[in-house]
């Protein structure tokens, strides 16, 4: 089975359509049935999956077809609306006097359904919002709690790199970026603003070689493990994943050598 991977929104999750003789590429626009309604998704990414589905899972949905010069021009009429929305919901925010930020505002093809995007710290009660929201624009409502990551995917940076920001990019699928990455990486010791993007938290390249310090670091002795030396035999007290070397701390307690790794 094809399958083309589509996002909705810049902020949202990747979901997976099938489709069969359509001259799609990655960057195009299309337009699917969702069970929410009729939507337009951009194309990010193609995969092959078997036929086979899990047992409970959903049936893959295929495209409706490539989005029509008629179905751009009704999106173009939505997003002139959309600053109007925008600010008429950041109004109700304030009006419930709610801790959230409003990041962006999504509405479908079918113009059936609005989705507001949103940044809050921890669980917001927007029952009252989304009772004006519903009296305001007349259509079904949807909020969405999106993280400070997605934010910046939408509105874009330059990284200290010097290159536009991985997030806004080629990199679609934000996985976990954990301070375990910097210690397997052994830059930790750098500090939490060197280690840091624009949006605050762990830079996402720290990402892209996990997988190789990961297998390096499998060729290295544990920390604390007894080995010998031509020095004589000690305790591994340190690593240099890249270098393939660790730190032996001699029996004399005192002297530390650094030891290739002999394979």
């Amino acid at each position: 089975m094809k399958i083309v991977k589509v996002q909705f929104a810049p902020w949202d999750k990747s979901y997976n359509f099938s489709y069969e003789n359509e001259d799609i590429k990655v960057g195009d626009y299309v337009v699917v049935e969702t069970k929410l309604g009729i939507e337009l998704a951009k194309v990010i990414a193609f995969d092959e999956m078997n036929d086979t589905l899990a047992p409970g899972a959903d049936p893959i949905k295929p495209i409706s077809h490539k989005a029509s010069k008629e179905d751009l021009d009704c999106v173009l009429e939505q997003n002139r609306q959309k600053d109007r929305v925008f600010k008429k919901c950041v109004g109700l925010i304030k009006k419930n006097e709610l801790p959230i930020k409003l990041v962006d505002v999504h509405c479908s093809l079918d113009d059936t359904r609005l989705t507001f995007a949103f940044i809050a710290d921890g669980r917001v009660d927007f029952r009252e919002l989304l009772k004006d929201l519903n009296k305001e624009f007349k259509k079904s409502i949807r909020l969405q709690q999106i993280g400070i990551r997605d934010e910046i995917k939408i509105n874009g940076d330059i990284g200290c790199c010097g290159m536009n920001l991985c997030c806004q990019g080629f990199y679609k699928e934000l996985g976990n970026v954990t301070s375990e990455l910097a210690a397997l990486q052994q830059v930790a010791h750098r500090g939490s603003e060197r280690l840091s993007g624009v949006c605050g938290r762990l830079k996402c390249c720290l990402t892209f070689e996990e997988k190789l310090y990961n297998e390096l670091a499998d060729n290295l002795p544990m920390i604390g493990e007894k080995v010998k030396t031509a020095h004589g035999a000690g305790e591994v007290i340190g690593w240099h994943v890249l270098k393939q070397t660790v730190d032996v701390l001699l029996e004399d307690n005192t002297t530390i050598v650094e030891m290739p790794i002999v394979k």
